[in-house]
């Protein structure tokens, strides 16, 4: 028994040793990733700034410690970082070039045309950028077409097909488990309850959809054209001809490359942009090198850059279901916004918005702390890929609105959706049901049937001024009349540069001319800028982990098998947790 308690006791020393030494590596690894992570990059003379378009794109980064401490860190390209990025790579004397690599790059039309924008304006600084590409897709070659040297592989291809908007309909679906959407709506345009109510686009979505498409294109191609001074006639007859299979050498002739080379070859390349000898070193810089890289000293006042990116909601969704994506959770919002309004050091705040809409509610909620912040300092709204129906509730009571020419804008419009599960209950299911009540609708809202004539009347009334009120907010805040609102509402989306025509922007833009305005309102001669909210630390990453537990596992298995239907099928898993009443765009337009 003694030699028994001996070894037991000499097991658990160990394993407390163990789980010791194991704690002070892992504390020591945390340490070590912050301190590496806010070290300084120190440029050599001669670099090149390297950007791989490749992976999905978001408003902002966000530092992946779990990640990095497992080895399983996700690829995150955060828009701020690029573009801060390439304005330190215009600045420092070192650097001397951009060199971009496409790959499979995901970023909405608005992102890409601020990337592209980022990159014409480092040009004018007399640096030069070379692009190689095995594949170039349309979007990935929007940006490279910047380029003094469009290098292309001998065997690779450029994918020019014209731009297609698809949209998912899941009537058929629904109905297969017995499930019905009940639907309410003010405006033709507002076509987000289709998905559940139809198979097809009506033709008032049609009309929008097209416009709005050929828009995007139009803009692409015009861009194209100047930077390879190809004419928009012969881009489009490349794009009917399919020349996504054409032999590589007559992408040469038609300029769409400068050169096949292979990728070995792509040093020698550099080096000759460089005057460099081919034994000489080529010193280079990766985005993760260029966060690092001191910025040029900005002193004066702060401008508070708040993010806002995602589907809006009342309250953020937990486990699997917060892995939808990014979300603008109304009352952290209001909360944010209240704080800004106090903190005597910020003196102007631009909201960028990167969102569909969502929750109406929590859209009128954020609006009113959009009137108290901007009671007390200059607003301004920069516009991403999205700021539609929600987002534009949100940005329609900023003191000025900059959007790019193919963000989709507009949508002023509101419904409500109501999934009618009677049908799974009692056909599919076989459960009945039975009920006594004291009123005439004291029943409402069961699962057990759907509603009534007379309810579906009492929830339109509802949605009428719901949608009044938004109709309201945008007249008051862009000073119209509400019927000049209405000839251009009807939840109808419009591009940026179109919505600049009609008032609803007053400046077409990226992120950079949004702050310079705040600027301008608040009077500022020398001014930095801040990001807002606070980027997630390791703890918040470790308590959201543990909260999501397995789900996180689930969801990544999920997002790897159905790809691109992957949110489609969130979508509908999830549509009873949904803000019944709701102001945003279609919920998925897939645009290839």
């Amino acid at each position: 028994m003694k030699e028994f308690f001996k070894y037991v006791s000499a097991t658990v020393v160990g394993m407390i040793c163990f789980f010791l030494v194991f704690g002070i590596l892992g504390v020591m690894s945390i340490i070590g990733m912050v301190a590496s992570s806010e070290a300084t990059t120190s440029v050599k003379e001669n670099s090149v700034f390297v950007i791989k378009l490749d992976g999905m794109v978001s408003e902002r980064s966000q530092d992946d410690f779990l990640g990095f401490l497992s080895g399983d860190e996700i690829e995150n390209i955060g828009l701020d970082d690029l573009m801060s990025s390439i304005e330190k790579a215009k600045d420092n004397e070192d650097i001397k070039g951009i060199y971009l690599e496409a790959g499979m790059f995901g970023a909405d039309p608005a992102s890409r045309q601020a990337l592209r924008n980022a990159l014409l304006d480092f040009k004018k600084s007399g640096k030069w950028i070379v692009a190689y590409g095995d594949v170039y897709s349309q979007g990935a070659y929007h940006i490279c077409s910047v380029a003094d040297k469009v290098l292309l592989n001998p065997q690779g291809t450029v994918d020019w097909h014209g731009l297609c908007a698809e949209m998912y309909y899941v009537k058929d679906l629904l109905a297969k488990f017995g499930v019905k959407m009940q639907t309410t709506k003010v405006g033709a345009y507002k076509s987000a309850p289709e998905m559940f109510i139809a198979d097809k686009m009506s033709e008032p979505n049609r009309e929008q959809t097209t416009a709005f498409i050929t828009g995007i294109w139009n803009q692409l191609v015009s861009d194209v054209a100047a930077s390879r001074h190809i004419t928009a006639a012969q881009l489009n007859q490349y794009a009917d001809s399919l020349i996504t299979f054409s032999d590589p050498k007559n992408y040469v002739a038609m300029k769409f490359v400068d050169k096949l080379v292979y990728t070995d070859q792509i040093k020698d390349e550099v080096k000759a942009m460089m005057k460099l000898g081919k034994d000489d070193d080529l010193n280079t810089l990766s985005l993760s090198d260029m966060r690092n890289v001191k910025s040029k000293s900005k002193d004066g006042d702060e401008i508070a850059v708040y993010y806002a990116e995602g589907d809006i909601v009342d309250e953020a969704a937990a486990g699997i279901s917060s892995a939808r994506g990014s979300q603008i959770v109304g009352e952290k919002v209001c909360k944010d916004l209240q704080k800004l309004a106090d903190d005597e050091k910020v003196k102007a705040v631009v909201l960028r918005i990167n969102s569909g809409g969502g929750s109406a509610y929590a859209s009128e909620q954020m609006w009113h702390a959009i009137e108290m912040l901007k009671a007390k300092k200059p607003v301004v709204v920069s516009m991403s890929g999205y700021a539609a129906s929600g987002g534009y509730y949100m940005s329609c009571n900023s003191n000025w609105i900059v959007a790019e020419p193919t963000t989709l804008t507009g949508s002023i419009g509101i419904f409500g959706m109501f999934p009618d599960f009677s049908q799974l209950l009692t056909e599919k299911l076989g459960v009945k049901f039975d009920r006594v009540k004291t009123n005439a609708h004291s029943d409402f809202g069961t699962p057990s049937r759907p509603f009534s004539a007379e309810e579906v009347a009492y929830l339109e009334e509802y949605i009428d001024r719901g949608y009044e009120l938004f109709r309201k907010r945008v007249a008051d805040g862009r000073k119209m009349s509400i019927e000049d609102v209405e000839k251009i509402a009807q939840g109808h989306v419009w591009l940026g540069k179109d919505a600049l025509k009609i008032k609803l922007v007053d400046e077409l833009g990226g992120l950079d001319v949004a702050v310079a305005k705040a600027a301008k309102l608040a009077k500022l001669d020398e001014y930095y800028t801040s990001g807002y909210p606070a980027k997630s630390d390791f703890l918040d990453q470790l308590l959201d982990k543990t909260s999501s537990g397995a789900g996180s596992y689930i969801d990544g298995q999920l997002r790897a098998t159905l790809g691109e239907y992957y949110a489609p099928f969130m979508l509908v898993r999830d549509i009873n947790r949904h803000s019944a009443i709701q102001a945003r765009i279609p919920y998925f337009i897939n645009i290839k």
